[in-house]
Parts: C-alpha cells; sequence; structure tokens
C-alpha cells in the first residue's frame, strides 16, 4: 500500500481482533507485534498484575503475562459479550472499578500499541464491526452504541459502526467476477449473524446492496458453554444440594451459569461472590465440590480451562472421537468425547442458528433457492455441524470459506472507502 491509508477497518470480535488499513480500493490487514511474531489476528483479552502498581497487557501478550504468574494475575476474555448487559456496571480488578468502556478504551489502546504506528490517528474514517444481535438474555443495543462510541471514538473523527457479515460481504464480494445475491453466515465466540447481499457486476457503481438481516447471540462460547456444563460442573456442585435450617435444597443455578460463561467467570473473583460461595460451600451437603469451584476462581484457572475446551472443540473437527484433558484446583479429568456426543450437546443452539437463518431469508424477500453463494465466515464456522448446517440446506456447491478471521476487517477498511458510506452504516 503506497497511498496514504483513508480508512480503518477494525472487527472487534468476542475472542478475536482484527485491523485493515484501506486506500483507493484496496485493504492491507494490519500486522501487529506478538510474542512469535507479526500477526494480523490480537486475542480480545486482557491480562492485569500488580508491580509496584497495576499494570495490564492484551491481546496474545496477555496470554504471556498470565502463564508466566497465573494465581498474581486478573485474566479477563469475551468481555465484548457483556457490552449490551445493563447488569454488567464494572469488573473489580485488585480494587479498581472498571467499567466496560475502561476495559474496552484499554484494550484498544493496547492494540494500537502493537501496530507500529499503523493505526496513530492516519484514518480518515473508522469503521467498527458490530454483531447483528447482541449477545445477552435481554441486550440493550442503545446501551452497547453508548459504550461504543465510549470506546472507539478516540480512533478518528469519523467513527461508523457497520454490521459484521456485511463487512465479510464486501471481501468476498472482490473474488466474484459477476452478479451474485450472496448469504455470508458469520460465526464468532459470542454471536451467529446472518446478513444477506446483493453483489453487482465488478465495476458496477455500487457493488454490493445489503437486503436483510438476523443474528442470535448463540457462538462458539455457547457450544464452549455445553462442554464445561457436561465435562466439569458436575464436579463443581452441579445438580448437588445444600442444607438450610431444617430443609435440604437445590444448590441454585446462578454460579453455574455465570462460572460457564467466559465473559464472567473471570468477573467472579470479587470478595463478595467468594464470600458468598464460601457460605454455600459450608451448607453443601459435597462442600469439597463448592471448595473446587471456588479455587478454579481463586487461582485464576479460567483461561486454562477455555484453553483445554477449545483444544477438545478443534480436535474434534478433525477427528470423530478426541480427549479433553483438564487438572488443577482438585480437579484431574480425562474424557473421551464423541463429535456425536458434542453434536448432541449443541443441538438447541444449532435449531436457534437454523430459525435465524431462516429470518435473515425472510427479511431479504428471498427463499434458499434464490442463494447463489453462502460465505461462511468466523472462526465457529469452521465447526463441522455449522458447515453440515449449510451443506444441507443450500448443497455444498454454492458454499465459500476462506479468511475466516480477517474477512471482516478486510470488508470494514474496503466499506470505509465508499462515497456512500451512510447506506452501509448500522
Amino acid at each position: 500500500m503506497t497511498d496514504t491509508p483513508s480508512a480503518l477497518g477494525l472487527d472487534f470480535g468476542t475472542t478475536n481482533s482484527v485491523a485493515a488499513l484501506a486506500s483507493g480500493d484496496t485493504a492491507d490487514l494490519v500486522m501487529l507485534d506478538a510474542p512469535d511474531g507479526p500477526d494480523p489476528v490480537f486475542r480480545s483479552a486482557l491480562c492485569f498484575w500488580e508491580d509496584g502498581g497495576v499494570h495490564a497487557e492484551a491481546g496474545p501478550w496477555a496470554i504471556a503475562e498470565y502463564l508466566d504468574f497465573p494465581e498474581g494475575s486478573r485474566f479477563i476474555q469475551s468481555f465484548k459479550s457483556v457490552a449490551a448487559s445493563a447488569s454488567f456496571e464494572y469488573a473489580t480488578v485488585f480494587e479498581r472499578r472498571m467499567r466496560f468502556e475502561d476495559l474496552g478504551r484499554l484494550f484498544v489502546a493496547k492494540l494500537a500499541a502493537r501496530a507500529g504506528g499503523a493505526l496513530d490517528g492516519r484514518a480518515r474514517r473508522v469503521v467498527v464491526g458490530r454483531p447483528v444481535a447482541f449477545a445477552g438474555a435481554r441486550p440493550d443495543e442503545a446501551l452497547a452504541r453508548t459504550r461504543y462510541d465510549a470506546v472507539f471514538g478516540a480512533l478518528g473523527a469519523e467513527v461508523h459502526y457497520v454490521y459484521e457479515p456485511v463487512g465479510a460481504a464486501f471481501s468476498y464480494a472482490a473474488r466474484l467476477t459477476g452478479a451474485a445475491t450472496i448469504l455470508v453466515a458469520d460465526f464468532g465466540g459470542g454471536t451467529s449473524d446472518f446478513s444477506v447481499v446483493r453483489v453487482d457486476v465488478p465495476g458496477a457503481a455500487r457493488r454490493c446492496t445489503p437486503l436483510g438481516h438476523a443474528g442470535v447471540g448463540i457462538a462458539g462460547d455457547r457450544f464452549d458453554q455445553r462442554i464445561v456444563d457436561r465435562l466439569v460442573m458436575p464436579l463443581l456442585g452441579k445438580g448437588g444440594s445444600y442444607r438450610s435450617f431444617d430443609k435440604v435444597l437445590d444448590i441454585p443455578g446462578g454460579y453455574f451459569a455465570d462460572f460457564a460463561d467466559w465473559s464472567r467467570l473471570a468477573l467472579m473473583r470479587n470478595r463478595k461472590t467468594l464470600a458468598a460461595l464460601d457460605t454455600l460451600r459450608k451448607s453443601a451437603l459435597d462442600p469439597d465440590a463448592i471448595g473446587r469451584m471456588i479455587a478454579v476462581i481463586e487461582q485464576e484457572l479460567g483461561y486454562r480451562l477455555y484453553d483445554a475446551v477449545g483444544q477438545l472443540k478443534r480436535a474434534l473437527s478433525q477427528a470423530e472421537v478426541a480427549q479433553f484433558r483438564f487438572e488443577g484446583a482438585g480437579l484431574a479429568i480425562a474424557a473421551e468425547v464423541t463429535r456425536a456426543q458434542f453434536e448432541a450437546w449443541i443441538a438447541p443452539d444449532i435449531a436457534r442458528i437454523d430459525a435465524a437463518v431462516d429470518q435473515a431469508l425472510a427479511a431479504a424477500g428471498v427463499s434458499a433457492g434464490d442463494i447463489d453463494r453462502v460465505f461462511l465466515t468466523g472462526g465457529t464456522s469452521l465447526t463441522p455441524r455449522i458447515r453440515r448446517l449449510f451443506d444441507e440446506r443450500f448443497g455444498a456447491e454454492r458454499i465459500a470459506t476462506g479468511g475466516e478471521l480477517t474477512s471482516i476487517a478486510h470488508g470494514l477498511a474496503l466499506i470505509g472507502m465508499q462515497d456512500d458510506i451512510a447506506a452501509w452504516a448500522s
């Protein structure tokens, strides 16, 4: 790229974040400094530690800091999932209260610092991806927008938000040599989003026209929850009971729901929650199980559990049988899991994803037969059950893949160069 970049595309993802800079009709991914060498993919995570004050790192550097001293760290990941949650007020980090805006601004600043100056105010426009439907039981879109404005406003004087699958559609359109109606399915960590886009012939005044969208707050992190719920939670007291005076009651499910959610697990490490769990431990019929949950939280083993779950999912994407292994905090789990078992666990989630595809087609006023190409993107799109869903609905010959982690940022940057950018904004 020789011209001064005029547009920055930023895919702020639940699991990973990617940036791209566009000039003219081309866009290049921003290579970010990482412990193992430059990489365009930056883990959406933060790590805090104390050393004469509170220090922080982000991305792969956060993981490296955490692995160096887990118990002395605070590791926060998937925090994008709480962007639209009114119930999330702040995370307690070494007695500091950090709002979503604080976490987001810190993360973006750390990402920019690893970009070798490429993101230092060079872009006239900033185009940030956003999900069609935010994660959470009752997402507050207005709240998410306010929080996003506070996080990304410092990146440029002109900030726009575009649906993430629309960004991927614009990127994929550059690969097409003719007109087509495409369905883009973006599967990330927190949400699954769908856009139907009409792509005109190369050279047309307006190459892409969005026709309809839909989304659901279910994706890779929900699949992780299913694994944790089946393999880990029974050893931490789920399904157990506690004694209250002369009654034996079921242990409330809220603690287990929080524990299995990567965006909330790290936030459980606060005095109030740990005190409540210790009270529960003392009255539980199986106190050791609750004790193991407390130990996982206190020893900051969330990332290690996340990594073990991720290894299982990746293995099941390649083989019909894989091993799940996790050790720590008094736990030693070794379980054989089949792909068929995993797919049975996520069946309710697949049904909701399938329904969201129907909603996107209906919003666009088209049928499955009208779709010429389906472009699958996002890391969770590599899950065999996801791929099979689209093979069965649209035919394997119409499925396209590639750039699973980078296509959104690439397309967002290209959209930033369009004269009619307001037509793309969401």
